[in-house]
């Protein structure tokens, strides 16, 4: 059995998949407001009774607000900028500060997102 607990992050942000067909969507320039949620686990709770104090995860605000809030994504990242990549960067961002880090979701719209749970 597993505690776990989930913070969502939001910001706004272009990108373009030059990568596919130039008829599909995507290719041109165009924008999101993203939603990333991510998920910590752990199967004991911290003698504060957490699995951890969401306060302790403002440096993944600072960090989105910082890098990726209204910028154009192909200038920050070097992957292409698709909702899988986005999930496995913020995943990776987070596990390095926080070991229960469990998953990352991003959605670039209300119906539709990637998760990255390795």
């Amino acid at each position: 059995m597993m505690f776990r607990i989930t913070k969502e992050f939001h910001f706004s942000a272009s990108h373009q998949l030059t990568h596919l067909p130039a008829d599909h969507q995507c290719h041109r320039m165009h924008g999101h407001n993203y939603i990333v949620v991510v998920e910590l686990a752990a199967a004991d709770l911290n003698a504060d009774g957490f699995v951890r104090d969401y306060h302790e995860l403002g440096p993944l605000k600072s960090y989105i607000d910082d890098t990726f809030d209204h910028r154009h994504l192909n200038d920050v990242l070097d992957v292409p900028t698709t909702a899988e990549n986005m999930a496995r960067h913020f995943y990776e961002w987070c596990k390095a500060r926080w070991p229960e880090t469990a998953a990352v979701k991003v959605s670039e719209t209300p119906k539709t997102w990637a998760e990255y749970r390795p």
